[in-house]
């Protein structure tokens, strides 16, 4: 008997939920504002940016009420379909992660802004969180928590002087319920003699004038009580001095007591407890650096596996190590790397097949690489080919001189997973976002706006281009829809400085998180 064929994925569509940090038309942005890094935490109740400034941004899911969710099911289409559940998130707090260093035994300055960070598992507590960020050089492990603030009340005044609303500056800088003392003055202080009684009234001569309030009963002690509860951010541990190159890269440990720290040429494993040592684990390091041929890129643990890691090339290979093997990783247990077609090779090949970003799916079967012209996705059991290959600027190739005179061939890309890996997602040019499906190969094209008419005309141009077409005439057609996608994004155009260079998909729901310049756009389908 034949098996039943899958069912075909349902097309996903995205719509505009949020954003933070909106600019005004004709706007200057500083390049501190500009965000550098976005991350999900394992829950998705929480979302971290991190800005080109050194500073962190937190922000917290706001859950709709009962009320408003069946409001918006009552607003069902006319063919019956219900609008996506709103996804809203507030701001919750932000510090200051990073500041300026100077080196002076190499007279390097080291930049504040954040190249990566990473939230660590959850605590016991839900009033507090962990999370790790990154410079060039430094890494911190940041403690947020639930602050609560407290005021003095309760001071000993009778009900006529409160009625009343007299001076009460000789109690000090607050009026009946500040942060001031209530103590007489220093020309008549008060003695046991003069309070034993506690029918009796206490007065003392008042130096601002003869109608001082008074208070009576006997002395008491003004009472602290809580009051509104704010965020505070602490860093517990400074982890340093362990990397001799820019850091691109931190992982935490599915054993949720590690984590690993990249660099251009070294690999290292730190424990969250110990700030004062790390175990270097994989290091390509030449005897001689005119011999380098390749730089460590990217790194990431597999999700599951507390022994497994991944690490990505400028040459565009990914190495699979296992910490069970040796103390050093450097001789790998897989290597996944696409052979290049003979006579392609060109002075631009070993720069744009450098991989900028790796990932692991949730349930660490498979690989996803991005490097400047695709999306590679492997299967950690097949090392020959990747199983999938999405061309992501495939437009640009021809422009490949141009953008080499400009620098915009070394852009770093992040790409993404849903929660399943059925669908993936990473930024373009125009600010601009791609996502794939990785089992039909379709295509969408959206950018990061708020305006829905700009969304579906784009959507709408990505599906004509792939309706009707499979097999080789898939891929023409996804190549067509890249380039009318990026008509007019090129090199000295006025959409080319807008890329979506940062994004993060939502763990446990299709929920996406793009960072364009300063503004933070949050979308769900």
């Amino acid at each position: 008997m034949a098996s039943a064929a899958p069912e075909p994925i349902a097309e996903l569509e995205w719509n505009f939920s949020q954003v933070f940090g909106e600019r005004t038309p004709g706007e200057e942005v500083q390049d501190a504002d500009v965000i550098s890094a976005v991350e999900f935490d394992r829950t998705g109740e929480h979302l971290a940016t991190g800005d080109r400034g050194g500073r962190v941004v937190l922000f917290e899911r706001i859950h709709p009420s009962k009320a408003a969710v069946e409001a918006m099911r009552s607003r069902a289409g006319p063919d019956g379909a219900t609008p996506p559940a709103p996804v809203e998130y507030r701001y919750l707090t932000e510090f200051q992660s990073h500041e300026p260093e100077f080196d002076y035994l190499k007279s390097l300055e080291i930049e504040e802004k954040i190249n990566t960070l990473r939230w660590c598992h959850q605590a016991r507590s839900i009033s507090h969180w962990f999370l790790i960020s990154t410079n060039d050089k430094t890494i911190k492990l940041w403690k947020v928590f639930e602050k609560q603030m407290q005021c003095v009340a309760d001071y000993n005044l009778d009900a006529h002087t409160r009625d009343n609303g007299r001076d009460m500056s000789v109690f000090g800088p607050g009026k009946g319920g500040g942060g001031g003392s209530n103590r007489a003055s220093p020309a008549a202080p008060i003695t046991p003699e003069k309070c034993h009684d506690a029918g009796a009234t206490t007065t003392s001569p008042n130096p601002k004038g003869p109608n001082r309030p008074s208070f009576a009963g006997p002395l008491k002690i003004p009472s602290v009580r809580a009051a509104d509860v704010v965020f505070s951010a602490r860093c517990r541990r400074l982890y340093s001095n362990a990397h001799a190159y820019h850091i691109n890269s931190l992982s935490v440990n599915s054993d949720c007591e590690t984590y690993i720290s990249a660099d251009d040429l070294r690999v290292n494993l730190w424990h969250l407890d110990r700030h004062d040592a790390s175990f270097n684990i994989v290091d390509i390091k030449p005897g001689n650096m005119e011999d380098l041929t390749e730089v460590i890129t990217a790194a990431e643990f597999h999700p599951g596996s507390c022994n497994l890691f991944a690490y990505s090339s400028s040459k565009g290979s990914i190495r699979l190590a296992d910490m069970r093997s040796n103390a050093l990783c450097n001789a790998h247990c897989k290597l996944f790397d696409e052979a290049e077609p003979p006579g392609a090779r060109s002075f631009f090949s070993e720069i744009i097949a450098s991989i900028s970003d790796v990932k692991f799916s949730r349930d660490g079967r498979y690989l996803l690489a991005r490097d400047y012209l695709t999306l590679k996705l492997w299967d950690i059991n097949m090392e020959r080919e990747p199983v999938a290959t999405f061309k992501v600027h495939e437009h640009l190739r021809s422009k490949l001189c141009d953008l080499y005179e400009s620098d915009a061939i070394f852009d770093k890309f992040q790409c993404c997973l849903s929660r399943d890996g059925s669908r993936l997602a990473t930024g373009s040019y125009g600010n601009q976002f791609r996502t794939f499906d990785s089992h039909s190969g379709g295509t969408d094209t959206l950018e990061v706006t708020k305006n829905p008419q700009r969304l579906r005309r784009l959507r709408q141009q990505g599906m004509a281009a792939e309706g009707g077409a499979d097999g080789k005439k898939a891929a023409a057609a996804a190549a067509a829809a890249a380039a009318g996608a990026g008509a007019g994004v090129g090199p000295g155009s006025a959409d080319f400085p807008t890329k979506t260079l940062h994004m993060a998909w939502h763990p446990r729901e299709d929920v996406l998180a793009c960072a364009a310049s300063n503004s933070l756009y949050i979308f769900n389908a």
